[in-house]
């Protein structure tokens, strides 16, 4: 574990600040068009677009997906602000990756949010393959006990770690070391990509390994190849932009996954960009939607810049359900005839 850990955070932010097109915008869900209903026999004010997830009730199924962590002023009021927003407006929030905080011990008030939110979903986030590189059950048990998390994300990014420039690139046998985990922590284990997808393999890997929770996280949006081609020392080396679209795009990955429905949950995350584009992921079979770098941005200047882009896609995902005519979340989930030429 490296003390780098901790700068890489900010280098990641800047990164994502200085170059637009670390987000690939592939508009992937744009293929997909609902069925419009010009006779809804609804009325707007009428529409539930709650959801239950891990015990707790959500307003509308928005994740904040998981940005960053660190002992930097301006990474601790990022996640102070994402926190007091989840919480306001009810939403779920996910941290980043907390291995830094065993690293520099003082960035752990930056994932010290439950006096933030002291009632909404939290997940904390260690990256799996530390599982590999001395993490144990204990160290994610302390991530978790930190944030008085409901569950942990063990994230997968081979991709990431085989284009930074100090990754750790060692992925054998890891599906066993989760198994110990999910099997050992007092909260539950969900595991997700960071911006390439997961396979049906990987989801029967996670099932076998006792995983009941995937977020897909799928190509579309956000490119940690392309961030991390910034942060490489030799300017002729372009294997992060060989790459920044690599990978399975979400609609793409949902549909994927069909088959595992009835053995565990999804979360779709990568590229959504609003909330049509939720109302589209819960109709391919998605719980939950994440999202991360429309929150950036407003994180870095007040709870109340947060709050209204998490009102304006509650907004897009309820107006959209009206025009479909649904009238709550599990009309719209695996409802295959909402979509233009599947009736």
């Amino acid at each position: 574990m490296s003390d780098q850990t901790n700068d890489r955070k900010i280098e990641h932010i800047r990164a994502i600040e200085n170059d637009p097109k670390t987000d690939r915008d592939g508009r992937f869900f744009d293929q997909i068009q609902l069925c419009h209903r010009g006779l809804p026999e609804l009325a707007l004010d009428q529409i539930d677009p709650s959801v239950e997830f891990l015990g707790k009730k959500l307003s509308f199924p928005l994740l904040i997906s998981s940005m960053t962590g660190g002992d930097h002023a301006l990474i601790k009021t990022i996640n102070r602000n994402l926190a007091e927003a989840a919480e306001r407006t009810g939403v779920a929030l996910a941290v980043g990756s907390q291995r830094v905080m065993f690293t520099q011990p003082a960035a752990r008030d930056s994932f010290d949010l439950r006096t933030y939110a002291p009632n909404t979903v939290l997940l904390g986030n260690i990256g799996a393959v530390q599982l590999n590189y001395g993490f144990s059950l204990e160290q994610c048990q302390q991530a978790v006990d930190l944030l008085q998390a409901d569950g942990l994300y063990l994230h997968l990014n081979p991709l990431q770690e085989a284009v930074q420039p100090e990754g750790d690139t060692d992925f054998f046998g890891l599906q066993e070391k989760i198994a110990a985990v999910a099997a050992g922590l007092s909260q539950p284990v969900l595991l997700k990509e960071v911006g390439a997808g997961l396979s049906p393999l990987d989801i029967e890997a996670g099932l076998a390994a006792g995983i009941k929770w995937f977020d897909l996280a799928g190509a579309g949006g956000t490119s940690w190849s392309r961030i991390e081609h910034h942060r490489s020392a030799a300017s002729d080396d372009d294997l992060g932009l060989c790459f920044q679209d690599w990978g399975i795009p979400t609609p793409q990955a949902l549909k994927l996954v069909q088959p595992y429905q009835n053995s565990a949950g999804f979360i779709a995350s990568g590229g959504l960009r609003d909330g049509i584009d939720m109302v589209k992921s819960v109709i391919l079979g998605a719980s939950l939607c994440g999202m991360a770098a429309p929150f950036l941005k407003p994180a870095m200047e007040s709870v109340d810049s947060v709050v209204r882009v998490i009102e304006q896609r509650r907004r897009e995902f309820t107006t959209a359900m009206f025009l479909l005519g649904a009238p709550d979340v599990n009309s719209l989930f695996m409802n295959r005839a909402l979509i233009l030429g599947e009736r």
